[in-house]
């Protein structure tokens, strides 16, 4: 397996190291390029909560220490019951970081990768994605990184992750890509069309997400990261979808493959998706608690996602 750059940039706080005056480590969950995340807990609030700490490398990054800001900003301005909530923010000093809720439950992918989800699970869950990408659209922001690693599934299953998140406004002006390559729709993988990303652009994110749900595979081949070439890079700008698995509902195959049209307006808003999914989830019968063969050894249930 190949080692992240980033790898070697880590805190290494281990249990009851001191992360801020009455914040302290209890395990590492996890982190990306410029963030690692700590499970800690907080004696103001009482309680566990994540931590999502600037790596060591990035506290003098300006680029990551202004998407922390940023998130902070939006968390503060946003509630909704599948959003996840922040509680503290310290922007500055020796370990920038937001303090988060601690979630109960495993990410979307998790599930995904180790069981599968059938579309009586699935459109439920749609139901509450399209809920929260219609308020924060009506807020004015894109969420920009709808994917299965962002949604973890609580009780109440939770999108995470705004780092990237942004008003309308300031995606249309944005100087580069935001967002994660498979998952981007259209108009945030070439600068050429930041100035359509709208509404919509989060429906691309949710169309995808759901499609790699309902067939175990995303809908375009993956493209190459590392090249110049926006088409070589981005293969949704040149390919349609592939057809989804014949076992899957003809009325949901139709509106997951209208949420990857390429022209942002051509697609629904979240409020639209969720019109069209209200009858067809009330017609499917209640989930299956597995999907095992007989006699087959049940996985290990998925351990919490942080």
């Amino acid at each position: 397996m190949t080692r992240a750059p980033w790898a070697d940039d880590r805190w290494e706080l281990a249990e009851g190291d001191v992360i801020a005056p009455g914040r302290y480590a209890v395990r590492l969950l996890g982190g990306g390029r410029r963030y690692e995340a700590y499970l800690a807990w907080d004696e103001t609030l009482h309680t566990l909560v994540v931590v999502k700490l600037v790596r060591p490398g990035q506290t003098e990054n300006e680029g990551t220490l202004a998407g922390l800001a940023g998130e902070a900003e939006i968390l503060s301005r946003l509630a909704h019951p599948s959003l996840v909530r922040s509680f503290d923010a310290v922007l500055t000093g020796e370990r920038p970081h937001l303090v988060l809720e601690l979630l109960d439950g495993p990410r979307l992918s998790t599930l995904e990768r180790r069981y599968g989800i059938i579309v009586e699970q699935l459109l439920p869950l749609a139901l509450q994605l399209c809920s929260v990408l219609h308020y924060m659209a009506s807020q004015g922001y894109a969420h920009l990184d709808m994917k299965p690693r962002n949604i973890i599934m609580s009780s109440t299953p939770k999108l995470i992750d705004l780092s990237v998140a942004q008003t309308f406004a300031g995606a249309r002006t944005s100087r580069s890509q935001i967002g994660t390559d498979a998952y981007m729709a259209p108009e945030q993988c070439d600068p050429a069309r930041f100035a359509e990303i709208d509404e919509h652009t989060d429906v691309w994110g949710l169309g995808v997400t759901l499609y790699e749900a309902l067939a175990r595979r995303r809908p375009f081949p993956d493209g190459d990261h590392a090249s110049d070439d926006l088409s070589a890079r981005f293969p949704q700008l040149e390919l349609p979808p592939e057809p989804l698995p014949r076992d899957v509902p003809p009325a949901v195959a139709e509106l997951v493959l209208g949420c990857l049209r390429d022209r942002p307006a051509d697609r629904p808003l979240p409020a639209e998706v969720a019109e069209t999914l209200e009858p067809l989830a009330a017609l499917l019968p209640l989930p299956r608690l597995g999907r095992f063969r007989p006699g087959a050894t049940p996985a290990r249930p998925p351990a919490p996602a942080r």
